[in-house]
């Protein structure tokens, strides 16, 4: 079999990270190339230099037998490199026919006839009945992700890169995209597909490749692949994917476990601590949400949370964590389902409503949504709160209460800026997030929803925040901490539940045996 592409020592740094380490792989035709591996693994750092928009530092591409440098996206495709990235390029207001035409030359006309012809071509070897005529934005997600496919085979690829390409397909879709992928690799394409799924990796792979850290952790290959049983795979896959035996998990998992039981003041490993005779402060009942493009909705998601409980919830990004958060906090409307706050049906309650009954939000987005740069600390401490009493009376604003309530919270939660009067924008990463947390975990929270909480902080800074997630369970607030780093949710949860595909795929017990469980849930294997 051929060899399309190889990657030969490709290193990829950028500033305190190695993206790409040393990475050497061979991509064949007429096969299907599944690539594994965590957030942060390295997988859409190579889909990036593969598709020309990113150079590596050391290393060697080779296409085709020949060694060369791929200096831009349009480069890519002149050597018969398609892409389907996981996030969207396509224009919701033009045509299938018109998206596809994106991107010709801009000194010739644009030739709709011979475009017609090429998409009929491509109609017929992927088995879809598209109209190319029909807007865009009328066509499910599933068309759209076809009409993506289309446009990178649209100059006859010989390589197809797919980033994530079922992470907002429906079961329909997924089964419609595995087709295509088998009818192009019975025609010699190579295809490589990134995905978390353990049940489409199986499914659509021929050989299977695991990043860790950057690094080529191993694989199976395709003889290997025909032959093992399921469950060897997966074994075979987890102990790749995170550098142990499934069975070594209770012996990892509390590596600070001691220490940050001191810092945070809570049993970590020890008997139950949350009160479940009494009523959850928390229900939420078969929820769900719309989809969007690129977004994967909630899916009848059922769970309780009680005071004092910390509930971690795991998975790949892109499963429904972002719809998950914005629901509670109410800047996502639900679509089905139900919402109870200490009883009191809150489902079509909006932000001002829930956060009035005492629901706090932390985003991910800490500098892009969390704060305003422009704005000083003292306004982002009660942004949430413009126009409203204590800090403003008929459209008055009370600095004097607002640059000391500033003070307070300044000194109180060790924010280390020059002043109240500072603008967020100017302070480090972490400091930011103690704003953000000093924010929302404040005297009136009952629920805290925390989307990765530590995410992109130093060591230190990490501590500092989880030193206030433990102090607000203390002090009885309920909390749903959304986070990638799994060692973290193991030394600060209660209980850890793992979204997949857009569902709650399962909660289990935080104890010696948790870590081995919600893997298995991750890459959709099932919690036993």
């Amino acid at each position: 079999m051929s060899i399309v592409a190889a990657l030969s020592g490709i290193t990829k740094r950028y500033p305190g990270v190695v993206a790409l380490d040393a990475v050497s792989l061979e991509f064949h035709a007429g096969e299907v190339h599944v690539l594994l591996g965590e957030n942060g693994a390295g997988k859409s750092t190579l889909v990036s230099v593969l598709a020309g928009m990113q150079q590596p530092d050391e290393g060697t591409v080779i296409i085709g037998g020949n060694p060369l440098r791929i200096a831009s996206p349009r480069h890519s495709i002149q050597l018969g490199i398609g892409t389907v990235f996981q996030r969207p390029s396509l224009v919701l207001s033009l045509t299938v026919i018109e998206n596809l035409m994106l991107g010709g030359s801009w000194l010739r006309r644009l030739a709709r006839a011979a475009a017609l012809r090429r998409f009929r071509e491509l109609a017929t070897l992927l088995g879809t009945h598209l109209d190319p005529d029909a807007p865009l934005a009328g066509l499910s997600l599933g068309e759209q992700q076809q009409v993506e496919i289309m446009r990178a085979l649209w100059r006859d690829a010989k390589l197809l890169l797919l980033d994530e390409p079922t992470s907002m397909l429906t079961p329909q879709g997924v089964a419609d995209l595995g087709r295509m992928m088998r009818n192009l690799r019975d025609r010699g394409v190579a295809l490589i597909l990134i995905t978390h799924k353990l049940g489409e990796a199986y499914e659509f792979g021929d050989r299977i490749s695991v990043l860790r850290l950057g690094k080529v952790a191993g694989g199976i290959d395709p003889e290997a692949l025909v032959a093992m049983e399921e469950s060897g795979r997966t074994a075979t896959i987890i102990r790749l994917m995170f550098g142990l035996e499934a069975g070594e998990a209770a012996t990892t998992a509390g590596g600070h476990a001691a220490e940050l039981a001191i810092l945070l003041g809570r049993k970590i490993h020890g008997p139950a601590v949350v009160d479940r005779s009494q009523p959850p402060v928390l229900r939420v009942r078969e929820a769900s949400t719309r989809a969007e493009f690129a977004e994967t909705p909630l899916r009848k998601v059922s769970f309780e949370l009680w005071s004092s409980e910390v509930l971690g919830i795991a998975g790949v990004d892109g499963n429904g964590q972002k719809h998950l958060a914005e629901m509670i906090a109410g800047q996502r409307a639900v679509h089905g389902g139900a919402l109870e706050l200490g009883g009191i049906d809150i489902t079509q309650g909006g932000v001002p409503e829930r956060r009035g009954r005492g629901v706090r939000y932390v985003t991910d987005d800490r500098l892009g949504e969390g704060t305003v740069g422009a704005l000083p600390v003292a306004t982002n401490l009660v942004l949430k709160e413009v126009g409203a009493p204590p800090w403003w009376h008929h459209g008055i604003t009370d600095w004097a209460a607002i640059h000391a309530h500033a003070r307070v919270l300044i000194e109180r939660n060790d924010i280390r800026t020059p002043s109240a009067l500072t603008p967020a924008g100017k302070l480090s990463g972490g400091n930011v997030q103690k704003v953000l947390l000093a924010r929302e975990l404040d005297a009136e929270a009952r629920v805290a929803i925390l989307n990765k909480p530590t995410h992109g902080l130093d060591l230190h800074n990490q501590r500092l925040a989880l030193d206030r997630i433990g102090t607000a369970a203390a002090r009885g607030v309920a909390l749903l901490v959304i986070s990638t780093d799994l060692d973290e949710l193991i030394e600060i949860s209660d209980r850890i539940g793992v979204m997949f595909g857009g569902r709650l795929a399962g909660i289990v017990d935080n104890d010696a045996g948790a870590i081995d469980r919600v893997r298995r849930l991750m890459t959709g294997a099932g919690a036993t």
